[in-house]
């Protein structure tokens, strides 16, 4: 008997399909990945450039009247007669900001009724009184 060259009958492995999956799989990929968006901020870096001084558009305008009847805008003692005059101009910066009388519980009431009657002279839309701490 003859001997039969066992070489040719051997199994191949046919990788075919497993490219053909393998294709897919990667088209697939490829389309979901185009449909993602990432959300992230803008960020603008400093510059070297001196800052800005910004002026303060919004905000409520803030008048404290002290203990003594001492009338106090941005840290300055007004005068009852002035107080009319520096409220108009705090308005014509802030237009449509509020008024807030932060006054003392032991201040004269002759101070606020000064700065309210100021405040409706102006024409100030909102008036809100408060009382500070003691």
């Amino acid at each position: 008997m003859r001997r039969k060259n066992r070489a040719s009958d051997e199994a191949e492995i046919n990788i075919t399909p497993m490219l053909d999956i393998v294709f897919i799989m990667l088209i697939f990929f490829i389309v979901t990945t185009s449909f993602v968006k990432e959300k992230g901020l803008e960020v603008s870096r400093p510059s070297n450039a001196p800052p800005k001084e910004i002026k303060q558009t919004k905000g409520p305008i803030v008048i404290k009247i002290d203990a003594n009847g001492n009338i106090l805008m941005q840290g300055r003692i007004l005068e009852h007669g002035a107080v009319e005059a520096n409220l108009e101009r705090a308005k014509a910066e802030k237009p449509d900001s509020p008024l807030i009388i932060a006054a003392h519980p032991d201040a004269d009431t002759n101070a606020l009724v000064t700065v309210l009657d100021a405040a409706e002279a102006v024409g100030v839309a909102s008036v809100s009184v408060a009382t500070t701490k003691q």
